[in-house]
């Protein structure tokens, strides 16, 4: 597949301000400046392609064309051909001379997402690929060289595959020149305010329909989702909110069931829930040890067990609360 340049870059493309994805960018764009292999690491749904992009964008080569692959799409026995191309006869069905997605690319950039996905037979003359940047196409006596930027991404930790004998470990480390990790939605929460807007915006022009709004809690109970899916999952999120409820508040009875039932698990584990208005941590403290005192019957050493303190430490407490 090949993906024209667009007028995509870093600062219009990314929605958020935490530190854990602005040191990503930072170091994308010095790596797009260059002509470096790049490995992009992340779950899925978390933004590699979107990186990819936006590195090939940011580089000399983006008047020529980024042309990505996923790798596993590609059946194991046509994946040779299709990387590296065929001469006419190499094989049954091989009825013309064919390019691959390496000489398709050339003198752009090749992006190969799920690159775990890759056979070893396939990862070898990958890696000759990148040390040389000699082509050699099924069939083919002769190589021929091809001037193409390289970036993979993959969902999987590389270095476990290694360990399990699934992934070259020359590759690897071929690979592992800029590593790029993209955090998942769960550690950058503080971007989901801006993530929704930014969606339910987009997807309200889209579907020419009046922007959702979320109310506090319903935002607060989307945060405490871990959103497996990442930012893919909060898009489709948005999209059925907006067509469902378009132009409505959001409320938690509002949201879906998997992400309601994460509220309630929060809920019940924050058994001392903290108002708005706030309170007074001196008359909780006291509340605390007056109740571990009544359910004790006054036993001083049970009622510091149940609140997990010693018993000068209740007794220094209650002396200080004036408590008897």
């Amino acid at each position: 597949m090949v993906l024209d340049k667009a007028s995509e870059n870093f600062e219009n493309s990314l929605i958020g301000e935490s530190p854990e994805l602005n040191s990503v960018i930072w170091a994308a764009k010095i790596t797009a400046a260059s002509d470096v292999t790049v490995l992009i690491q992340g779950e899925s749904g978390s933004g590699k392609e979107i990186f990819a992009k936006l590195i090939h964008n940011g580089s000399k080569r983006n008047l020529k064309k980024l042309v990505s692959v996923n790798c596993a799409a590609i059946p194991e026995s046509l994946a040779e051909s299709m990387l590296f191309g065929h001469i006419k006869g190499s094989f049954t069905g091989a009825v013309a001379n064919q390019k691959g997605y390496i000489q398709s690319a050339d003198k752009g950039t090749l992006f190969l997402d799920e690159i775990g996905e890759l056979s070893l037979p396939v990862q070898a003359k990958l890696l000759r690929f990148l040390e040389s940047s000699e082509c050699q196409r099924v069939g083919a006596t002769v190589s021929e060289q091809v001037d193409v930027r390289v970036i993979v991404a993959t969902n999987r930790d590389l270095r476990t595959e290694v360990a399990q004998g699934n992934f070259r470990e020359d590759l690897f480390y071929r690979l592992h020149i800029v590593p790029l990790e993209i955090p998942p939605l769960r550690e950058r929460t503080g971007d989901l305010p801006l993530l929704l807007k930014h969606f339910n915006h987009s997807l309200a022009d889209q579907y020419d329909v009046k922007p959702a709004v979320y109310s506090k809690k319903a935002i607060k109970c989307l945060k405490a989702y871990s959103w497996p899916g990442n930012v893919r999952e909060l898009r489709n999120f948005c999209e059925r909110m907006s067509i469902l409820l378009a132009g409505k508040t959001i409320e938690v009875d509002n949201l879906p069931v998997e992400i309601k039932t994460v509220q309630r698990a929060t809920a019940q584990e924050n058994f001392v829930s903290l108002p708005e208005s706030g309170l007074s941590l001196e008359k909780v403290e006291i509340d605390l040890i007056q109740q571990a005192l009544d359910q004790t019957s006054g036993n001083r050493s049970r009622a510091a067990r149940l609140l997990g303190l010693t018993r000068d430490t209740l007794l220094y407490r209650m002396k200080k609360y004036t408590l008897n």
